[in-house]
């Protein structure tokens, strides 16, 4: 998916811009996925892609919504991060590259992958199931 960032400015809220476009992060334990357990899939809010399922979602406790697998292996870009002096792993939606959040692993949590996908809210747009 190819847009300019003027039609990306048009399609999304400035919060959402910041996040999404410009790979800020919102302030931990402020999105409203970051406790939610509703079974269903999050999808990129920019685009719609099927990014996460609910059934690998776990509670991290660290202040964002963590999945410990995409809901495809394709679903997702991952990209070096060495902003803010920091080695990271980015999380990018495939489909239109924005801006999802981080992956970290080896932090010992309990998921079949040892890895934590910690998403920020405003970049998901969650499907309840039916």
């Amino acid at each position: 998916m190819v847009k300019s960032e003027q039609e990306w400015r048009e399609q999304l809220s400035p919060e959402e811009y910041a996040v999404l476009r410009q790979a800020g992060t919102e302030r931990p334990f402020t999105g409203e996925y970051t406790d939610e357990k509703t079974a269903g899939v999050y999808e990129c809010r920019a685009c719609g892609a099927e990014l996460f399922r609910s059934d690998t979602k776990f509670e991290s406790h660290c202040g964002w919504p963590s999945f410990y697998d995409p809901a495809d292996s394709d679903a997702v870009l991952l990209r070096e991060d060495t902003t803010m002096g920091m080695r990271r792993i980015e999380v990018l939606c495939k489909s239109c590259h924005s801006h999802l959040g981080h992956v970290f692993e080896g932090e010992g949590y309990a998921t079949p992958t040892d890895q934590r996908y910690c998403i920020n809210s405003i970049s998901l747009k969650l499907v309840p199931e039916s």
